[in-house]
């Protein structure tokens, strides 16, 4: 489909849903206003649905690209109304296949070879079907049971076009809609195409799931599928099958006996686990995602799949979250407020006591609830809002860490509605800091920077000679440069002494004329006075001062 006609059914889907009611008319341009008063969908009655689920009925209509946006605006709870944002999340990936001749023809480019010689059975039938890529099950030759995820034929070509109209429609918000600065229209859009393009590239999500399989490989907290290399491409990825149940199928894994207050903190630990000691976290851990080996019910494991999208941290971000979860649990909102004026995540002009008290307006009708009914994710949600307040810039690792979170506290209370995640979550957080700056902690970190240390060490004694080399350059090069400035200004001055100059010989010279010609002091003398002080002051002014 081209990109007008594209644009048309946007346009289209835009009406049907009434969502011209989300722009405020004042902010147009009055042609616009006027376009927008006589344009026939006014003529037809929104649907009976509140905003929010009209939205997300536009998105699903639009098709996989914008359903998967939602899907990612949803997380963005720092940015949008509850209710949309509630409703957003509710998007699902719910896309008819493609066909199997399609998808065997992709494997076979993909792998040079036929699917029969390849797989010792091959079900043409798809497993599931996403907006991205759809799932078959298979058999390797020597006999390990496998899935086998292929790209939508096309799919990219679909995602370059819906995204440049993603940024049309983004600076139209922006623009346009109240909140449209607030919101960061333009700023979304292009986080959610690297997303999006980082997620058609396969051979990248299998580079994150072996990564978090040797990160608990000995763990009995998750398991991740092993990836088949041999067989893995950017537009097929061949993995080890799992058969777990879905965690949300909560009346199965009753009836299996699974320990699910174990199961929820298990969740909460593993979250901790990936962001503080590995720095590589699984940042799509929706349910869909997420299934249960319940083998042992008393020892429940997760199983993790789709490894597309990740985050990391950095050892300085690690630090400075650390620090303010801990006040946050101990509600020490002074330490919270510096803590993000130090590590830059609000301007360094920010007073530490408005923050402060903005945060602590935030947190405390929250910790009036009993423990085990605050949401941690939601409360971090609030605290990101209020640091946006005060021109917090974003950081996409913590928009990240707060989307995993919001899911892993969700899924958690949905597994055990007691669950109280500051129990769980705060001896973690202690410890690591407390490992983290041990002496043990402290060798190990110079131990990982040594051979970098040593390897720089022979070159440190010519660094710092370059160093004092150009620091004597860059002073030479100020001197001169002061040098210039003073002998040009020495010349401008005595350019504006010679003007001057000129100026008062030029009044001299025309008062001698006039007091040469005949009766011409009689005539100057009948001056008024205010004329001669005139005179006066400005010759005073234009006469050359010393310095």
């Amino acid at each position: 489909m081209s990109r007008p006609l594209r644009l048309v059914r946007i346009l289209r889907v835009f009406s049907r849903y009434r969502l011209d009611e989300f722009i405020n008319p004042a902010l147009l341009p009055r042609p616009a206003q006027w376009a927008l008063k006589v344009a026939p969908w006014r003529l037809r009655r929104a649907p009976d649905l509140p905003r929010g689920a009209r939205l997300r009925k536009a998105l699903e209509e639009l098709g996989p690209v914008f359903i998967k946006f939602g899907q990612m605006l949803s997380t963005r709870r720092d940015l949008l109304p509850e209710d949309i944002a509630d409703e957003l999340a509710r998007l699902q990936d719910d896309v008819p296949p493609f066909g199997a001749e399609q998808a065997v023809a992709i494997i076979e480019q993909s792998l040079g070879r036929p699917v029969d010689e390849l797989f010792a059975r091959f079900d043409r039938d798809p497993l599931a079907s996403a907006s991205v890529a759809q799932v078959h099950s298979a058999q390797l030759p020597g006999g390990e049971e496998v899935v086998v995820k292929v790209i939508r034929p096309d799919i990219e070509s679909v995602i370059r076009q819906d995204v440049a109209l993603m940024h049309t429609l983004a600076r139209w918000v922006q623009r346009y809609l109240p909140d449209g600065r607030r919101l960061r229209p333009v700023e979304v859009v292009a986080d959610y195409e690297l997303v999006i393009l980082d997620e058609l590239d396969l051979g990248r999500e299998a580079a994150n799931a072996s990564q978090l399989r040797r990160n608990f490989e000995d763990s009995k907290l998750v398991y991740i599928p092993e990836v088949y290399w041999d067989y893995t491409r950017t537009r097929v990825c061949v993995t080890e099958r799992i058969h777990g149940i879905p965690v949300t199928d909560l009346e199965t894994l009753r009836e299996r006996g699974t320990d699910l207050k174990l199961l929820a903190e298990r969740g909460v630990e593993i979250f901790f686990t990936q962001v503080f000691r590995d720095s590589f976290f699984h940042a799509d851990m929706h349910p869909g995602n997420i299934f249960v080996d319940a083998s042992d019910p008393a020892d429940p494991t997760y199983i993790a799949v789709d490894c597309a999208i990740v985050g990391s941290l950095s050892d300085f971000d690690q630090y400075y979250l650390a620090r303010n979860l801990l006040g946050i649990f101990r509600r020490d909102y002074h330490e919270v407020a510096q803590l993000h004026v130090e590590c830059g995540w609000v301007p360094p002009h920010t007073r530490v006591q408005d923050f402060e008290s903005a945060m602590r307006a935030v947190c405390e009708p929250v910790f009036e609830k009993p423990i085990s009914e605050i949401s941690f994710g939601q409360l971090l949600v609030y605290l990101f809002r209020t640091a946006r307040r005060f021109d917090m810039s974003v950081q996409p690792s913590l928009v990240l860490l707060q989307k995993t979170l919001l899911n892993i506290e969700g899924l958690g209370r949905q597994l055990y509605p007691q669950l109280n995640l500051w129990d769980t979550a705060q001896p973690f957080l202690e410890r690591w800091v407390q490992q983290r700056y041990s002496p043990q902690g402290m060798i190990k970190r110079l131990q990982r920077h040594a051979p970098t240390w040593l390897e720089q060490l022979p070159q440190l004694p010519e660094a710092v000679m370059d160093s004092l080399q150009q620091s004597r350059e860059l002073e030479q090069r100020s001197l001169q440069q002061q040098q210039q400035l003073d002998h040009l200004q020495e010349a401008l001055t005595a350019r504006d002494r010679r003007r001057k100059q000129a100026i008062v010989a030029s009044v001299l010279f025309g008062a001698a004329a006039l007091a040469a010609a005949p009766g011409g002091w009689q005539w100057a003398m009948e001056l008024p006075a205010i004329s001669w002080l005139l005179v006066g002051a400005g010759l005073l002014l234009l006469w050359p001062r010393r310095g």
